[in-house]
């Protein structure tokens, strides 16, 4: 699953992109609200951690712009502002979510989980397909029962599957939700970890849709 960070300040931005990354999160890193604008209006994000003291745009304008765009991507907001009033303005705006600075990493983790969870219409931590389960605060994948041993990509493989159940993903989506700035992606990666999963899983668990790509879950 593949996120923006939008952080000017390099200290907070290493910490949380690091968080991130450790939490099996794809993560994409921007210092500028023009920065966060161009990426999320040419690469696909599950979700968007900004911060509001950002130079040439700030937080505010950049929430305001893609609404007006129509982005719907769940943006968690940063800050160093407390006051009611600051934090309704944020709301307001557009963000999802809401967080004072200085802040724990572990709670912004919960918090952006929460604003996934509900993107994808569930309240639960727990994705289910058929008798496969995936808990993703505890990272962890079972199948009738006995847990899965998933490398990191296979994993969030899995996890974006499983969050789009019932829809095709394509190649290209998957790719996107893969890989971030920098990472050399094989013409076949995407296959290879299908192909991984298929064999950990049962091979009727991940349907190919020709031409089209892959899904998982009950739709013909």
């Amino acid at each position: 699953m593949r996120l923006l960070v939008a952080e000017d300040d390099a200290l907070i931005g290493e910490g949380i992109q690091a968080a991130l990354k450790m939490s099996g999160y794809v993560v994409d890193w921007v210092r500028d609200g023009t920065q966060a604008l161009l990426a999320m209006s040419t690469e696909e994000y599950a979700a968007c951690v900004l911060d509001i003291s950002l130079p040439k745009l700030d937080g505010l304008g950049v929430l305001r712009a893609l609404r007006q765009q129509r982005n719907n991507i769940p943006v968690l907001v940063l800050t160093a502002r407390d006051s009611r009033e600051d934090k309704i303005l944020g709301l307001d705006s557009g963000a999802d979510d809401y967080l004072t600075k200085p802040f724990d990493l572990t709670e912004l983790l919960a918090r952006l989980r929460s604003l996934l969870r509900r993107s994808a219409g569930s309240g639960s931590a727990l994705l289910i397909v058929k008798n496969i389960v995936l808990d993703s605060v505890a990272r962890r994948v079972t199948q009738d029962g006995h847990p899965v041993i998933l490398s990191a990509k296979e994993y969030a493989l899995l996890l974006d599957l499983m969050s789009h159940q019932n829809h095709i993903r394509s190649r290209h989506d998957l790719e996107q939700s893969l890989y971030g700035w920098g990472d050399e992606v094989e013409s076949n990666a995407v296959e290879v970890h299908i192909h991984h999963l298929r064999k950990k899983l049962g091979s009727e668990c991940i349907q190919t849709v020709r031409s089209m790509g892959y899904k998982m879950g009950n739709l013909n």
